[in-house]
């Protein structure tokens, strides 16, 4: 199987024709507001390798570590800021007790968007998300809200995360409808523990033009062989967690079945004499779909680790392993038309070859 092992072989993000690294660096942990990230001097030195090797998507958001994420790629991009694609996000509340403060709607939008560009010290945005679907605001409401933002050049390009395949289809069709700025980017969870993704994210990204950029493609650090049965909790706090174990434990990922398919990642990590992380990451990347995994880190030794995973060459016997430890239930529709009876009913016994 084939791979690619640096940086520096840029991919286009979607539909759009931004040439992009083949790992985006992660900055949620760039600032210890929460208790658990790295500081400004551990921050530079993970941007510094990343650049350095060629990396050129920065990814942030503008409540990540209460805005510190930001600040500190602010000072960091400065005299480097034509190399970087910089995509930050919107609608996480930035002040409690202010509904205002966060959602879709217009006012936050361009609230969060005038916010983003003082952190970040810049003039414009590259890639702005749509961090949640907020069920509360008209898909109008949002994607012309957006398009204004395109087009008065603070925002260059747009992506959308965490929302319901169908809906991000009517938001992507109005937008081609009204002749307003499309999404190129599509930013889901995705790892060898979270794959109903596959299910109708990934193929609507596909069909629709917008670049995967998985996140927490480590499950949280599950697939990196951090945690053992041991550490099974029924934590669901709704505050953020003071440790990144609380925090992973919430998410409702780690579980005994997790564990298991990280305990596959860990064998064959063992026999290519890599670590599971990379194994993991390569994974990930094997998805003709992914253009950039969001990679975290928190310490340069971390980061250098992540970067491993682009060297990564599985066997086939390797891939179905890993394949077939994380494989998921179909759902319906599939499950029905997939059945021999129904496909004797749809083709009528013939072979028909196609796209879908």
């Amino acid at each position: 199987m084939t791979t690619v092992n640096a940086l520096d072989q840029y991919r286009l993000l979607g539909r759009s024709g931004l040439r992009v690294s083949p790992l985006s660096l992660g900055t949620m942990t760039f600032g210890s507001d929460w208790g658990w990230g790295a500081d400004d001097t551990q921050a530079q030195r993970i941007f510094d390798a990343y650049v350095e090797r060629g990396g050129n998507f920065i990814d942030t958001s503008v409540n990540y570590t209460n805005g510190t994420s930001e600040k500190i790629l602010g000072n960091l991009i400065n005299e480097k800021r034509e190399k970087v694609v910089i995509a930050t996000k919107f609608t996480m509340a930035r002040e409690t007790g202010n509904p205002n403060s966060g959602g879709n709607h217009r006012r936050n939008i361009v609230n969060s968007v005038e916010t983003s560009l003082r952190q970040l010290n810049t003039d414009r945005i590259d890639l702005l998300y749509l961090h949640a679907w907020d069920f509360t605001t008209s898909v109008e409401e949002v994607m012309r809200a957006l398009d204004d933002l395109v087009r008065s050049g603070k925002v260059l390009y747009l992506g959308i995360c965490n929302t319901s395949a169908w809906r991000i289809a009517q938001m992507q069709t109005l937008a081609d409808l009204r002749a307003w700025s499309p999404f190129v980017a599509l930013q889901i969870e995705y790892s060898l523990i979270e794959r109903t993704v596959e299910h109708e994210l990934i193929p609507m990204a596909q069909a629709l033009g917008l670049g995967v950029l998985p996140w927490s493609p480590l499950g949280g650090g599950i697939l990196s062989g951090k945690y053992s049965r041991a550490d099974l909790t029924d934590e669901n706090a709704a505050d953020i967690s003071p440790t990144r174990k609380g925090v992973i434990a919430s998410s409702g990922h780690l579980t005994a079945r997790a564990l298991d398919i990280a305990d596959v990642v860990r064998e064959i990590a063992t026999e290519m004499g890599v670590i599971p992380s990379q194994v993991a990451l390569a994974w990930v990347l094997h998805n003709p779909a992914v253009v950039s995994p969001i990679m975290g880190a928190r310490t340069l030794a971390q980061a250098e680790d992540n970067f491993g995973a682009l060297d990564i060459v599985f066997t086939d016997e390797q891939y179905t392993r890993l394949q077939q430890a994380s494989a998921i239930e179909p759902i319906f529709p599939d499950r029905f038309v997939s059945r021999p009876m129904v496909q004797q009913l749809i083709f009528g016994g013939t072979t028909v070859k196609g796209s879908k």
